[in-house]
């Protein structure tokens, strides 16, 4: 393999590193080798073994703290397709059903002692009776003989009775969970968990269910591939939260344990394809190397199809207008103080689409201004009685001027001319700048330059999950003026207006460099010509 191919097989991991400190996952281990068979293939009968990557998260998955606590709440294992997820998710809820899975005290070195949950509740969840019984068709030859005697063991086709507890399979009715006292929760193939197919909705009764357990006991494991950006599925929420752990915006209490391959491989190529699959498959060395390339290689599918089931990217649809994980790698940590310079983009609905405002420093750092009580300064008008508040939009545009120095505020005018005006007569006209997006080549041109700086990292932003979301749901759209944005489709959900005001923020903020209007001693980037 040649020195270019060789780095293209080199995988993009996402997860802790090393091994975990403390953990009960050795014993897990352990017992797993002592009462599982392989279920399937060409090793089935013979004892379980993990590979030494997925012995690596079942360690992480069952790490705790100095006190006994488990260090994740909830947790993502997200792979390609063919990796093995249903398996692994069946030998976990093998263990959270009558194995070694909670803490029991330390022992006299020091390490943590694994016990049996004294009453377990198990499920494993899907948006669809095939997916659970990709789980379920397992677990009949996935125990020995030994132990379906010792623990009593009745396999069921959608439920499995052991002497203290019980496993269940369960699909989408929110209603019929609700309330269930369960120990462990395997979530499957959770990017098809959506809001039109109840999964959302099941997702949160889960996540209500876990807080009955006492000391943070109960958990929930989403097995799944990479999602389509914009489609807002339970599998995108998850990559969200753990996004918003790295940088500090949320507790780190999730595990997202992901393995990829790397960007820049020629979806057309069959060596590029090799080597993108030796990447993403790990040490899955049990998948068909030849098969897959010519699935990829087949006009049948398509290169986002491809990419996230097989190469496990998450990339938009064919028609992305900007991949989604460009955008989040350009995510940063930064204090912009009160008094910075900024500028401010505002694209403003009534009631449909959202408003937003975002902002721009000086030095190409995109962030969403908040209020006192940390809420963002973006309106979805459903969450309002199906209309955005105007006078809390216009509360939060005094608040801005007021913290900061603001330079410039671009403005789209419908529906907001009067506001507009407004805020003009009040902080100036060469301040608050009407600036029409339904102008087609200057709406894609100033989009154009946008998506180049994103593309030079000549932006950094702070990560905010709704502008992220926004950025996923954008669609190009080619006019002969030029390429635009738009949704997935006149009337939906998946909304763009936050990636709307990001680009008027760029927009004027560009505008201002090459004006020369930034105070002076203010730290710019590089001036972009234009």
């Amino acid at each position: 393999m040649s020195t270019a191919l060789a780095s293209l097989a080199e995988p993009v991991r996402i997860g802790p590193l090393g091994l975990p400190e403390r953990t009960l996952g050795w014993q897990v281990l352990a017992w797993t080798g002592q009462n599982l068979l392989q279920p399937d293939g060409p090793n089935a009968g013979r004892p379980w073994r993990y590979t030494d990557e997925q012995a690596r998260f079942v360690l992480w998955w069952y790490a705790v703290d100095e006190r006994g606590r488990f260090l994740y709440r909830q947790g993502m294992l997200r792979r390609l397709k063919g990796w093995g997820k249903d398996p692994v998710g069946a030998t976990l809820c093998a263990v959270e059903l009558c194995g070694v899975c909670r803490f029991g005290g330390w022992d006299a070195a020091g390490q943590p002692v694994a016990i049996p949950h004294p009453s377990p509740w198990v499920i494993t969840a899907a948006v669809s009776l095939v997916q659970t019984k990709n789980t379920m068709l397992l677990f009949p030859s996935l125990f020995t003989a030994d132990a379906l005697e010792d623990h009593r063991i009745d396999i069921g086709k959608e439920i499995i009775y052991t002497r203290n507890g019980l496993l269940e399979a369960v699909t989408s009715s929110p209603r019929s969970l609700e309330g269930k006292r369960t120990t462990f929760s395997l979530k499957n193939e959770t990017h098809h968990w959506l809001e039109n197919n109840d999964g959302l909705a099941m997702a949160e009764v889960i996540a209500r269910n876990l807080t009955k357990a006492r000391g943070g006991e109960a958990r929930a494991l989403s097995i799944s591939n990479a999602h389509n950006p914009g489609e807002g599925s339970d599998a995108e929420l998850d990559y969200d939260a753990w996004l918003a752990a790295t940088t500090g915006r949320a507790t780190s209490d999730f595990l997202y344990d992901s393995i990829e391959a790397p960007d820049g491989i020629d979806i057309d190529d069959a060596d590029q394809v090799r080597a993108g699959l030796t990447a993403a498959r790990g040490d899955s060395v049990w998948l068909d190397l030849d098969r897959h390339v010519a699935e990829i290689l087949s006009p049948r599918t398509s290169a986002g199809h491809n990419r996230r089931f097989y190469f496990n990217q998450i990339v938009a649809g064919d028609n992305a207008w900007l991949r989604r994980q460009d955008w989040d790698d350009l995510t940063a940590a930064a204090a912009v103080p009160d008094g910075s310079a900024i500028v401010v983009g505002f694209d403003g609905s009534d009631s449909d689409d959202w408003t937003a405002l975002r902002c721009e420093t000086a030095a190409g750092y995109q962030f969403t201004p908040r209020f006192a009580d940390g809420k963002p300064m973006i309106w979805d008008p459903v969450q309002h009685g199906g209309y955005v508040p105007r006078g809390e939009v216009n509360a939060a545009v005094a608040q801005l001027f007021d913290r900061y120095r603001v330079v410039r505020m671009y403005c789209d005018p419908p529906f907001w001319q009067s506001e507009i005006d407004a805020w003009a007569g009040r902080h100036g006209d060469k301040v608050v700048i009407r600036w029409a997006t339904y102008r087609p080549r200057q709406m894609a041109e100033a989009l154009e330059r946008f998506r180049t700086d994103v593309a030079a990292r000549a932006i950094s932003h702070d990560g905010c999950q709704i502008t992220s979301r926004h950025v996923g749901n954008a669609h190009a759209d080619h006019r002969p003026q030029g390429v635009l944005v738009r949704k997935d489709k006149p009337v939906s959900r998946n909304k763009i207006d936050a990636l709307m005001s990001s680009a008027l923020a760029h927009e004027a903020a560009l505008d201002v460099t090459a004006a020369g209007a930034w105070p002076k001693n203010v730290k710019r980037r590089v001036t972009v010509m234009r």
